[in-house]
């Protein structure tokens, strides 16, 4: 009992991880299992023809490859723009700034429901025909908020005295910024990417009430379950949890290497 006292917090984060990644794990086994029928819920035998063919549905690569267009572009639009909106108010202080900061949580804060419902009656209103583009900013507007946070964050830490340092060498303000201010705002700005690419390929909601008849990967899943659920679908899903888990670490090693660099 005195060694669970002294360790509770850890066997508790430790327990609290096992429950979130057990699905994916469940979803990697369940991708090397024989198809046969409709549904491929119950286990029947080891077989790795899903990951021989893994476009062998039809419409299932489409689909990915429109995900994650969508993703990439949603990505970049949000970081690009939020980024913006975190300096500018951390930075910079002007009227009503004390609203924009709160409005600025406002799609985080609210259900995704409403959002989407929003978005789409504004488009109906516009005339807009829905599709890839209506997808693209309601994609944007609602990873926006995720960027600003992870951004204004890192911006509120930077030391100001390291700016005014490189002004006193004789540094204009575009290579203060290039080479001071970027490389230290570059983690939060980074972590706002991956959160927004995240969010973007991963959205069910607002994708099905802005889509028309544009099929995502997630809608493509969410369909495929009213009818059969192919292999595929847990092959696609275990390459991503790799490709993410892959990109987590590299980054820690990378953290790790140049604060290695630093102390040398």
């Amino acid at each position: 009992m005195r060694w669970l006292r002294k360790n509770l917090v850890v066997v508790a984060g430790l327990l609290t991880l096992a429950y979130m990644i057990l699905p994916n794990i469940v979803v990697m086994v369940f991708s090397f299992n024989k198809p046969a029928g409709r549904f491929n819920y119950a286990w029947r035998e080891f077989s790795a023809d899903a990951w021989r063919d893994p476009c062998g549905v039809a419409d299932l690569c489409g689909s990915l490859a429109l995900s994650l267009q969508l993703a990439a572009w949603a990505t970049l639009g949000a970081t690009v723009l939020g980024t913006m909106i975190a300096f500018a108010l951390v930075r910079y202080r002007f009227r009503a700034r004390g609203a924009v900061n709160s409005l600025i949580f406002l799609p985080m804060s609210m259900p995704e429901v409403v959002m989407a419902a929003s978005l789409l009656t504004l488009f109906l209103n516009m005339g807009a025909e829905l599709g890839f583009w209506t997808v693209l900013i309601a994609h944007i507007m609602f990873c926006l908020s995720f960027v600003v946070v992870a951004v204004k964050a890192r911006v509120m830490s930077m030391d100001p005295r390291l700016e005014e340092a490189a002004k006193d060498l004789y540094a204009g303000p575009v290579q203060t910024f290039l080479r001071v201010t970027l490389p230290i705002a570059a983690p939060g700005i980074a972590a706002g990417a991956l959160l927004a690419f995240a969010l973007s390929f991963d959205d069910f909601i607002i994708t099905n009430f802005n889509a028309g008849s544009t099929v995502t990967f997630p809608m493509f899943v969410w369909g495929s379950a009213q009818r059969g659920t192919p292999v595929q679908i847990n092959v696609i899903g275990t390459a991503m949890f790799v490709i993410a888990v892959l990109v987590v670490v590299a980054g820690q090693v990378a953290a790790g290497r140049r604060r290695r660099t630093a102390q040398q």
